[in-house]
């Protein structure tokens, strides 16, 4: 039995446990005189998940695609660009969600002046000065995440049953607020890592 274990286990790479839903982001860049923005899109207000939600450009990682290649096609699609009109810089911290769900995020910068966003995924798009997200801190709401258990949870095989201590936890739900935006959720997240890493990191 032991020689059939090694044989599944030497070697073998590991992944993370369960189901997720993978999605790809592109935190896109543009330069207009000496100043540099990101780009925001307002979703389609037609479409069924988080219509006329903000957010950047990006979607699901599909079947034998990398992460990077789907932000940059989603970011092609949505945006009606085509390859040189994007240059890749890098890679971001990725991020897992306690509701299922792996975001990997990247940075681009955008090489055209032109964008005419597919209206059927995108509403219209925005861009925010960095300089003034490097300014503006972000207001900050703490959200808990806890069981919500239903009743027919087993609790008669839980030790202490209805009085154990289930985990608890919370998210950082970060908001910024430009002109008549507001910028939050998973968005805001990225965002707000961007900026910390550049402050952390760059020489402006």
């Amino acid at each position: 039995m032991i020689n059939e274990i090694r044989n599944v286990f030497n070697n073998r790479p590991a992944n993370i446990m369960g189901n997720y839903k993978r999605n790809a982001v592109m935190l896109l860049l543009c330069e207009e005189g000496n100043e540099t923005y990101i780009i925001f899109e307002v979703r389609a207000f037609s479409l069924r998940h988080q219509p006329g939600d903000i957010c950047l450009p990006g979607g699901k990682i599909e079947s034998g695609e990398t992460p990077r290649e789907a932000a940059l096609r989603e970011t092609m699609e949505e945006l009606n660009l085509i390859e040189n009109d994007i240059e890749y810089i890098g890679e971001m911290d990725y991020f897992i969600s306690p509701y299922g769900s792996i975001m990997y995020p990247f940075v681009a910068k955008l090489n055209t002046k032109v964008v005419n966003p597919n209206n059927d995924e995108v509403d219209h798009i925005f861009k925010v000065p960095l300089k003034y997200l490097l300014e503006e801190e972000p207001q900050l709401y703490e959200m808990e995440i806890g069981p919500n258990l239903k009743e027919d949870f087993p609790y008669d095989l839980v030790k202490d049953g209805r009085n154990y201590k289930f985990s608890r936890g919370k998210l950082d739900q970060y908001f910024y607020k430009y002109d008549k935006y507001i910028i939050w959720g998973f968005t805001a997240m990225i965002v707000k890592n961007f900026i910390d890493i550049i402050k952390k990191e760059a020489r402006f």
